[in-house]
């Protein structure tokens, strides 16, 4: 079964860093790409960053202050997050969907397999 675990979240103070974890089981990074996604209270979920064998994605948002990156080897994937702000603050979910060989998506609705998400909040 294909299983998505994410970790990491917690309170931080603005400007402070995060790195949060994904890991997964049941598949391999060169099957599914991998997105990272948030949703704050009363917004919709949306996509912050992802990777594919053939691409790497991240919204302008976070752009410059947040970097996705892989462990092949723990089957494992990380976002980095810096420079936190309040408005960062939401649930992040870590999510496996499309073939690798393509482009990845920033779009929810493409990805079938999720983990159960992480709280990040910012906050002095």
């Amino acid at each position: 079964d294909v299983q998505l675990q994410a970790s990491g979240g917690g309170l931080v103070q603005p400007g402070g860093s995060l790195r949060l974890s994904c890991a997964a089981s049941g598949f391999t990074f060169d099957e599914y790409a991998i997105g990272w996604f948030r949703q704050a209270p009363g917004k919709e979920r949306e996509g912050v960053s992802c990777t594919s064998d053939s691409s790497t994605y991240v919204a302008g948002s976070v752009k410059g202050r947040f970097t996705i990156s892989t462990d092949n080897a723990k089957n494992t994937v990380y976002l980095q997050m810096n420079s936190l702000a309040p408005d960062d603050t939401a649930v992040y979910y870590c999510a496996a969907g499309l073939p690798s060989s393509w482009i990845c998506s920033s779009r929810p609705r493409d990805y079938n397999y999720w983990g159960q998400g992480t709280q990040v909040t910012v906050s002095s």
